[in-house]
């Protein structure tokens, strides 16, 4: 039969640098999809929440039932709702007092607004510098695992004096496998961080065009 692949064989050969690339790579492996499972459910979460506030504050009569509409869906835009609307009515409160007669309503909504989105932004970014990271560096510590493989094999051939292909090719072919698993780490990295990046964009730009209309209307709302 054919002879599989052993991986115990490292282990059991005492390898310690070895040990170490593989159980690198499995921790890098483990981060890796922990993260993309996270970060892409709360992504698909925040969208749907989005997609489905969205007109339900657009379709309120009053100012008060847009913010009761926001605060029925948990969503990216209904916290950013929340927030600008909370800013509103303390700019309108307290517009009598010195500091916040100094800048005028627009300015000071586009600047709370701007400060509220980041804030709401900000964590779905988390994970990406783990992802970026362990792309980049999965291969490269595979591939170390497998020079050092074929190093010490070499070095065993020289010692024992044997030359046949059986005494190279267990212990190089075990080496290689250290390549794979290194790649095998950071293919889905490197697919996942764009895929992640790419829907963060999506996402900001819906909260900027949302953003940009709340603006408008809380400008145009009179007390």
């Amino acid at each position: 039969g054919k002879k599989t692949m052993n991986l115990g064989l490292v282990f059991e050969s005492g390898d310690y640098v070895l040990m170490g690339v593989f159980l690198v790579l499995v921790l890098m492996s483990i981060i890796t999809w922990s993260v993309i499972i996270v970060r892409a459910l709360k992504l698909r979460r925040a969208k749907k929440g989005n997609a489905a506030v969205q007109p339900l504050i657009w379709n309120a009569q009053t100012l008060p039932e847009a913010v009761a509409q926001a605060e029925s869906i948990e969503s990216p835009i209904s916290e950013l709702t929340l927030a600008s609307v909370r800013a509103h009515g303390n700019y309108c409160q307290h517009k009598d007092t010195q500091m916040a007669a100094a800048v005028p309503l627009n300015e000071y909504l586009v600047r709370q607004i701007r400060n509220s989105m980041s804030q709401i932004l900000r964590p779905f970014d988390s994970g990406l510098t783990a992802l970026a990271s362990i792309g980049a560096t999965a291969p490269f510590i595979g591939l170390f695992g497998t020079v050092w493989g074929i190093y010490h094999a070499l070095i065993n051939i020289s010692t024992s004096g044997q030359m046949s292909i059986a005494a190279v090719a267990g212990p190089i072919g075990e080496a290689l496998v250290a390549t794979a698993a290194g790649l095998f780490v950071a293919i889905p990295a490197v697919l996942a961080y764009n895929f992640l990046v790419r829907g963060n964009k999506t996402l900001a730009q819906d909260m900027d065009a949302f953003a940009h209309d709340l603006h408008v209307q809380l400008l145009n709302q009179k007390d």
